[in-house]
């Protein structure tokens, strides 16, 4: 071995380690501010044992068995004020995730509408479609709750003078429509439906929207297999129709196929076993209505506010993706014979959702966790019954604000997996 290799080892092995060494400094950076995080953390729990043993708080989540004490104005599952501050929790949850499910679905809907509305080569469908964007996304949320409940909800009549909708006349001619091409068996549920309901028996007023109640009698259950069953054979048709498609090139009509199964078989249970189901209806008595279901109006307008808000960046996410989608691919659709609409459908949007998923992924997100802001018009959701009323009540503040923060963290990833599994599904694979 050269000399000069043998004294370069030796360099080596003789170098001490220098400040001006980077993996030296490296090293004691990370370990320093390890070190500054701890006593943070430790000064933080110490202060706050401090704090609640001064005030006399108990700290641990032992108050979630106590007793809450306090009404609920919307409640998914029963619940009254007796119950505890954990069920409480569960009411404020489920309203906070019915707002989240709903305003999902009712924001993508109409941001696909808007989105494709602001590409149509009408002028005035396109004007309108751009003047919903540019309001919607350029008002703070908040502002457009409160828009819906003072200036829109709180205008509507009392309920001595609610406006009346009737559902009578829509039952009569579903029945009569069906016995008039030979299903009278399917006709009968829907005249019993008629007869059940009066009319009017949809009421709106500046107290929500009235409306009937079913109310499920013994051999209900039969009902609700069916359902299962339909939506399941729904599924299991468009997964048949698409791979038909892609062998054959020959559509089939999923979407109505789909609906009549979910019409058709629990319509079918529910007569062979005498239609179990009746309508509670509404009644005006003195000032107020007995009977059906109400839904309240602080409920209606977080949730229009939501939607319409989340709408209009998800309008311009849908007319990004369309425009990302090369024009040749629309230009030999048409040459294939296609129109427009099939186009659309069938060629555009399964290409531009690659596209459109990501951001979308965003929207979502930020709808749920802006249904917080239910809490300036009194929506009972988690923020409003845990970290609001629950708070104040029991002054657990590192616990409730832990579960709260916990809570919306969750409900975050498991929409960002849902979301990120689908942009795989959609994703193009590359050879």
């Amino acid at each position: 071995m050269s000399d000069a290799r043998l004294s370069d080892r030796g360099a080596v092995r003789g170098r001490r380690w220098s400040w001006t060494d980077p993996k030296l400094r490296s090293s004691v950076i990370q370990i320093a501010l390890g070190l500054v995080l701890v006593w943070l953390a430790w000064s933080f729990y110490a202060n706050a044992e401090a704090n609640l043993s001064r005030l006399g708080i108990a700290s641990g989540f032992g108050f979630l068995d106590d007793r809450a004490g306090f009404a609920i104005s919307q409640s998914l599952i029963p619940y009254n004020e007796n119950m505890s501050y954990g069920r409480a929790f569960l009411v404020g949850l489920l309203n906070t995730l019915l707002v989240a499910f709903l305003g999902v679905i009712l924001a993508t809907i109409l941001g696909f509408l808007m989105g494709v509305a602001r590409l149509s080569r009408n002028v005035v469908i396109k004007a309108l479609a751009s003047a919903y964007v540019e309001v919607t996304r350029n008002l703070p949320p908040l502002f457009q709750i409160l828009f819906w409940y003072l200036a829109v909800l709180a205008t509507l009549p009392s309920p001595r003078q609610s406006w009346g909708l009737g559902l009578q006349p829509v039952f009569s001619g579903i029945a009569s429509g069906l016995s008039a091409i030979g299903l009278g068996v399917l006709a009968t549920p829907f005249s019993g439906l008629a007869a059940a309901v009066g009319a009017p028996d949809v009421y709106v007023n500046n107290r929500g929207l009235i409306l009937p109640r079913p109310v499920f009698g013994e051999g209900s259950g039969a009902i609700l297999i069916a359902v299962l069953v339909a939506l399941v054979a729904s599924f299991v048709l468009a997964r048949w129709a698409r791979k038909r498609r892609e062998a054959t090139g020959r559509p089939f009509p999923v979407f109505w196929s789909g609906l009549a199964l979910i019409v058709v078989l629990p319509l079918l249970a529910a007569a062979a076993t005498g239609f179990p189901l009746h309508i509670e209806t509404p009644e005006l008595r003195g000032f107020n209505f007995v009977g059906g279901m109400s839904v309240m109006p602080e409920f209606v307008a977080l949730l229009l506010a939501l939607s319409t808000y989340t709408a209009g960046f998800i309008a311009e996410i849908v007319r990004s993706g369309i425009l990302a989608v090369s024009k040749g691919q629309t230009e030999a659709a048409h040459s294939l014979g296609l129109r427009g609409g099939p186009t659309l459908r069938l060629v555009v949007i399964p290409q531009a959702m690659r596209v459109i998923v990501p951001p979308l992924t965003s929207q979502y997100l930020n709808l749920t966790k802006n249904s917080s802001l239910g809490v300036a018009v009194g929506y009972p959701d988690l923020f409003a019954i845990f970290a609001g009323t629950t708070l104040n009540q029991t002054g657990q503040a590192i616990e409730i604000i832990a579960m709260t923060m916990a809570v919306y963290l969750v409900i975050s990833i498991v929409t960002s997996l849902i979301m990120g599994w689908y942009n795989k599904r959609v994703a193009l694979v590359e050879r």
